[in-house]
């Protein structure tokens, strides 16, 4: 008599082992705002945490509209790089 291994183990019951696959969703909205401007304008992995930051200390409004501007007039070439300029406009007004 043959045994399937349809079952799960009690250890992947009890540690969650194929629930550590699924990302955690983003505890907050301006995370969110953040991981789609990264993938949006394709933003480098070391410039990540930058993106965090001016999505935490700015209004979802304006980070929105940076990422608009930055879109409609620097459609080509290291778009990421103007968004931080529009970012950094705001702390000079």
């Amino acid at each position: 008599m043959k045994v399937k291994k349809d079952f799960e183990s009690i250890g992947e019951l009890l540690t969650g082992a194929k629930a550590k696959s699924i990302p955690k969703p983003p505890a907050y909205p301006w995370q969110d705002l953040a991981l789609r401007v990264i993938a949006e304008l394709g933003i480098p992995g070391f410039k990540r945490n930058s993106v965090f930051k001016a999505c935490k200390e700015n209004p979802k409004y304006f980070i929105e509209k940076c990422l608009n501007d930055t879109k409609e007039l620097c459609p080509s070439g290291e778009s990421w790089k103007y968004f931080f300029k529009l970012v950094a406009k705001k702390g000079n007004d």
